[in-house]
């Protein structure tokens, strides 16, 4: 981790940080607006420092962090979640929001865990047979 520099890129502290798989999926969010710095949105070239506070939306998840330390290379998720600290809104909102997606799944049926056995398929042959399909 490099904390000598006065600045890194956007796209790459991003992909160092592991928000994102890869630097290009990094760049492609930065470009359509994804991330704010500061309240206005950050391109990729945009020069991060020490300090700051970054918006990040990725997908249903919505992140509030400050840049803690800088980081030029992708290292283990362990040292990786030392880069950055989030906000106590922010995660007190992600938690909300997945309390809520775990509500709303609690209610539909889970698919069976393997395929049919044989006495299944037996009576789906046999339910079959009563409706006249087979």
């Amino acid at each position: 981790m490099d904390t000598a520099s006065p600045g890194v890129r956007a796209d790459i502290w991003l992909w160092a940080a592991r928000f994102f798989k890869t630097r290009a999926l990094a760049k492609q969010a930065l470009g359509a607006g994804k991330i704010a710095c500061g309240g206005v949105a950050c391109k990729p070239a945009r020069t991060l420092r020490v300090g700051e506070m970054l918006h990040i939306a990725r997908g249903d998840e919505r992140f509030e962090i400050e840049v803690l330390v800088l980081a030029n290379t992708r290292g283990p998720a362990a040292a990786a979640q030392t880069l950055y600290r989030e906000t106590e809104a922010s995660l007190a909102a992600r938690a909300a929001l997945r309390e809520q997606r775990r509500l709303q799944q609690a209610g539909t049926p889970r698919p069976p865990p393997a395929r049919p056995g044989k006495r299944d398929r037996r009576r789906i042959h046999a339910f079959k047979q009563i409706l006249g399909e087979d």
